[in-house]
């Protein structure tokens, strides 16, 4: 191409719009106008702006060269990028401007190692491996020689649910290079970016399907799980349940408060919160109105709140119906909330 793509706030290129079909962009650094450093700076700028929301860190000391291809099918997408840089990130900022609930498996498509930060794990991968990663958690790509080919596909995270229940307790484990899903992927990934005919509506519900099922399949077949791979598991879930219940403990007077709600702000599936909060024994709902009940009953029990009505300290706690804020104190206490005072 001999321009370069603009890209619009909501993170699409502007040339073209909605994506409604099977969509192809190659951006490359080389095709930009002006010298190496100008080169350089728009084309790293294009993914801290672009559809990608990701920063790189150029390599010291080296011609600089970068290529961006993004393939978009339906609510999939493929990402190549082969640059002359030393790491490629996704910062909180990345991730407040282009809030998304899906997860990415990245796979090395170059000839050196890299390494993968997120959630306080680490990951090396050899030339060929593969890992998932959440797109909603910060994360960097470090490139042990500056010279970077990556591979990363995407999709919601509740299509790769239905196809492989536990794939959250997969995440951050190494696929091997020798596995054949890897080259499944690799193969799959050249034939979109490289084919120029239009395809049919039916293509596009398949490469939305085939996309799901590769990264389902990468992730049922992850290294075997250690003892310590489920320590790290076990840890995992349970930084993820402090976190949901602090997520609780701050909103639960919040009348829209919801498991969906909290799900999003973490990035996780409204599902996988239910299942956290299920193993500690109290639903989302039932922990909810304890924590609502609880407050309601030291608000009536102190004398400066005297002049608020029942209804007010009701609607403050979260009840937008006052009776059904009546019948659960009833049931919770034994008593009616105006015998609490």
């Amino acid at each position: 191409m001999s321009r370069k793509t603009v890209f619009s706030s909501a993170g699409l290129p502007e040339h073209l719009g909605a994506y409604e079909g099977l969509h192809r962009i190659t951006y490359n650094s080389s095709d930009l106008i002006g010298g190496e450093q100008i080169q350089k700076e728009q084309w790293i700028s294009s993914l801290t702006s672009g559809y990608a929301r990701l920063r790189a860190d150029p390599a010291i000391g080296r011609s600089f060269e970068g290529e961006l291809r993004i393939v978009r099918a339906s609510d999939v997408s493929v990402g190549t990028i082969h640059g002359t840089v030393k790491s490629i990130s996704r910062t909180t900022e990345d991730i407040a401007a282009q809030s998304t609930n899906n997860v990415v498996l990245l796979l090395n498509a170059g000839h050196s190692p890299l390494s993968v930060d997120q959630a306080g794990r680490s990951v090396d991968l050899s030339p060929g491996a593969s890992v998932l990663v959440e797109q909603s958690a910060p994360s960097i790509i470090r490139v042990s020689d500056g010279q970077c080919g990556l591979i990363a596909v995407q999709t919601d995270r509740e299509r790769v649910r239905q196809r492989y229940a536990a794939f959250e307790d997969r995440l951050m484990t190494v696929v091997s290079s020798s596995m054949m899903i890897n080259a499944l992927v690799r193969a799959y990934v050249g034939v979109l970016a490289d084919e120029k005919e239009a395809e049919s509506q039916l293509t596009m519900q398949f490469v939305a399907d085939h996309i799901a099922d590769l990264i389902a399949a990468t992730a049922s077949i992850a290294a075997p799980v250690t003892a310590h791979d489920n320590a790290d598991a076990r840890g995992l879930r349970a930084v993820r349940t402090q976190a949901i219940l602090t997520k609780i403990r701050g909103g639960f007077t919040d009348p829209e408060i919801s498991a969906q709600g909290i799900a999003k702000e973490l990035g996780l599936s409204a599902r996988y919160v239910q299942d956290l909060l299920q193993e500690t024994g109290i639903s989302f709902s039932e922990r909810v109105l304890e924590l609502r009940l609880q407050r309601a009953h030291k608000m009536l029990s102190q004398r400066h709140n005297d002049a608020m009505r029942v209804s007010e300290i009701a609607l403050i706690n979260g009840f937008s119906d006052v009776s059904y804020f009546n019948r659960c104190f009833r049931r919770r206490f034994g008593y009616t909330p105006s015998s609490a005072r």
